[in-house]
């Protein structure tokens, strides 16, 4: 499509920023690499007669983002899907170490605290998305708005044991069969989710975080001795398998 020409760093910098925007504002991905594939070729043709990017998209890039993404319509179909996912996703994470502990059993305020917890984690990704696509940052200063954000939901996390040991509300039973049913669908969205995603990492992570406690109740180890294994097991494995994952991406990317 270049002829060898390559983009300069301004234009494919504006491009990843383009498309982090416009994900985050709703549209639909198919539509978004249409209109950045067919901007990147104007960007090609002006660099090729010498112009600058601002001859293309103006002196504002957020301004120009905003007006692209005021003339895209939201993908709701798409993103009530992401929705979805997100919230089922951060169950799984609950449902299978309860799961190996016996039937499962939920209370009201766990229900819809996890909903509560998914909606606002995904409000916080796509504000942080907008605001590193728009705001020129530091790596280290992008860096910090990313941990931030991804540090919102634990903390809400942990405030919902809290507030569920001290509110009661009503618990539901599912028993042995709805627990099992449970299980089983959680389990098949998680192998879809990560067929569709292309990446076994929330699998992955489910198992360090649920496996080692599960076997380690099986031995004779002291409570306090199996945490801490449990502990360095989870926590070494998923630091393990981001690093290799990270290289691995790395190395792709060199070839």
């Amino acid at each position: 499509m270049n002829n060898g020409w390559q983009l300069s760093h301004e234009s494919k910098t504006f491009l990843e920023n383009l498309r982090v925007y416009l994900f985050s504002n709703g549209k639909n991905p198919k539509e978004i690499e249409e209109i950045t594939e067919e901007l990147e070729i104007h960007l090609l043709e002006a660099e090729k007669d010498g112009k600058s990017i601002e001859k293309i998209i103006g002196k504002s890039p957020k301004e120009y983002m905003e007006m692209l993404s005021n003339e895209m319509v939201i993908d709701y179909r798409t993103w009530m899907k992401y929705i979805c996912l997100i919230i089922f996703g951060s169950f799984s994470f609950t449902i299978f170490p309860d799961l190996l502990n016996g039937n499962l059993s939920y209370s009201i305020l766990e229900i819809f605290g996890h909903i509560l917890i998914g909606i606002i984690f995904i409000a916080a990704v796509l504000t942080g998305f907008k605001l590193t696509a728009t705001t020129p940052q530091s790596v280290k200063k992008q860096t910090i708005t990313l941990t931030l954000v991804m540090l919102l939901p634990i903390a809400l996390f942990i405030g919902l044991i809290y507030l569920n040991r001290v509110i009661d509300t009503p618990v539901i039973q599912f028993g042995a069969a709805g627990s099992i049913i449970i299980g089983v669908i959680t389990a098949l969205l998680i192998i879809g989710m990560s067929f569709w995603a292309k990446t076994w990492t929330l699998l992955i992570i489910i198992s360090l975080l649920t496996l080692p406690d599960y076997f380690l109740q099986l031995t004779h180890l002291q409570q306090g001795q199996q945490l801490l294994i449990s502990t360095l097991i989870t926590f070494g494995g998923v630091v393990i398998y981001l690093w290799l994952s990270a290289k691995l991406e790395k190395n792709k990317s060199h070839r």
